[in-house]
């Protein structure tokens, strides 16, 4: 996630480096590289020249103290202005009114269908009852996908598949929810490849019929000015109340994200990636400054990690870890829970200083594949006391997970020295700790 602007950024910091103060002429190089960067994410030249001129005043006669190097006072402002671009801090939904109802709008491809499904997996982890609604009558595969996701999550869905009045639907989906005692109502409307007249016309006289609470604009994040361009025309015949950044995952420059709040003046209140269901996160203008400038979001990834491991079964693990009792079918479940935190290298990115390292390392969200394979091709018994794995044993393994011996070999010799340092390590990590280097764990 916007690795590149990352990269420039910390590249133009270079100019203060061992430098005693901060001054006109070393402010000038370092912002001259800070709007090539913000240009170079397809940041709008009219943004970039007001942010770096913000920066300029706020940094010329900054005073330094001992503590601080210049370069790390630039980072700071620089930091302090990006979350101010982003939209300062965290805005939640209006959940209100009872029924609360969402209006999903945006181009075709943007995610809209995808983000609702994740929306309503959100708002039931909330202990809301949501309602899907289909709204889209004009993509084939939208309701199918859509009745798909809901019985994914394990929500209810409102369709029409005869019906083409979309008012009509949005509306009856509404009485239906009320008789059925949903709370949340979340409508997918239609997309097109461009803004035209006509999918203004329909999303609006939608908007007009139900008054929802919340109308979210959903913009793929690959898109830059283009998609700042779009949520334009969207807020001006919907005045939406809030942005959703989708595909956050891929080729990401920053510039829908850096340039989007400043445009419409409407806070981006989620982020996703991915398709997995759990991959959806409330945006925080902080928290994505200090990702953008290397610094992490150590903050996201606790978070993430006590939303997945549960307290009680931690304490259970930790009391086996202690005793050294950690066996396969624990490790099992430990993969488990992290691969619903999300994208692996993502979540790797928000460690403080692994961005940077993680730059050319390709980890795929398989990457615990073969692991898996492997724990999968045991007994219940030989997983619950990994010492009962012999010679043929290890063979019969081998066989079933497609693997050679050397490999279950080397497996089983990592997953003994992980074991040795999460003892070590124990209760310093959430779920009893997942700590030291996952064996089998493909780059």
């Amino acid at each position: 996630m916007f690795n590149s602007l990352s990269e420039k950024l910390e590249s133009a910091f270079k100019h203060l480096k061992g430098q005693a103060r901060i001054n006109e002429l070393n402010v000038a190089n370092t912002l001259k590289d800070i709007r090539k960067a913000l240009l170079d994410a397809d940041v709008n030249f009219k943004i970039a020249k007001e942010f770096t001129d913000s920066i300029k005043e706020k940094a010329i006669g900054a005073k330094v103290i001992n503590a601080i190097s210049p370069g790390q006072l630039m980072t700071k402002i620089v930091q302090d202005e990006l979350t101010a671009l982003m939209g300062s801090e965290a805005t939640p939904l209006d959940l209100s009114k009872s029924p609360t109802i969402i209006l999903v709008a945006g181009l075709q491809g943007s995610g809209k269908t995808t983000f609702s499904g994740k929306l309503a997996a959100y708002l039931k982890a909330q202990k809301k009852s949501p309602l899907l609604v289909a709204a889209d009558i004009y993509r084939p595969a939208a309701m199918d996908q859509l009745t798909i996701l809901a019985e994914q999550v394990g929500v209810a869905i409102y369709k029409e598949p005869e019906n083409k009045d979309v008012v009509a639907i949005a509306q009856n989906a509404i009485a239906f929810a009320k008789a059925n005692n949903k709370n949340v109502i979340i409508i997918d409307t239609a997309g097109r490849l461009a803004v035209d007249e006509m999918m203004m016309n329909e999303v609006a006289n939608i908007k007009n019929s139900i008054q929802p609470q919340e109308i979210l604009f959903v913009v793929d994040a690959m898109t830059g000015q283009d998609a700042v361009n779009t949520a334009k025309a969207f807020n001006d015949r919907l005045d939406f109340t809030g942005v959703v950044l989708t595909k956050l995952d891929g080729d990401t420059r920053g510039g829908a994200a850096l340039s989007i709040k400043y445009t419409v003046n409407k806070p981006i209140k989620f982020m996703s990636s991915g398709e997995k269901m759990e991959a959806l996160d409330i945006f925080y203008p902080e928290r994505m400054a200090q990702r953008i400038l290397g610094m992490g979001d150590i903050t996201s990834l606790v978070e993430k990690a006590q939303a997945q491991f549960d307290e009680a079964e931690a304490k259970k693990l930790e009391k086996k870890i202690r005793k050294n009792q950690f066996d396969f079918e624990d490790f099992l479940s430990q993969i488990q829970q992290i691969k619903k935190m999300g994208n692996l290298k993502d979540l790797m990115g928000m460690i403080p200083g692994m961005g940077k390292s993680l730059k050319d390392i390709d980890i795929k969200d398989d990457a615990f594949k073969g692991v898996e394979a492997i724990i999968q091709s045991m007994t219940v018994i030989e997983r619950r006391n990994p010492d009962l794995l012999n010679p043929s044993r290890k063979q019969r393994i081998a066989k079933g997970a497609g693997k050679d011996l050397g490999e279950i070999n080397a497996f089983i010799k990592q997953f003994d020295q992980m074991k040795q340092m999460m003892k070590q390590m124990s209760g310093s990590m959430p779920g009893g700790g997942m700590g030291g280097k996952m064996p089998g764990l493909r780059r």
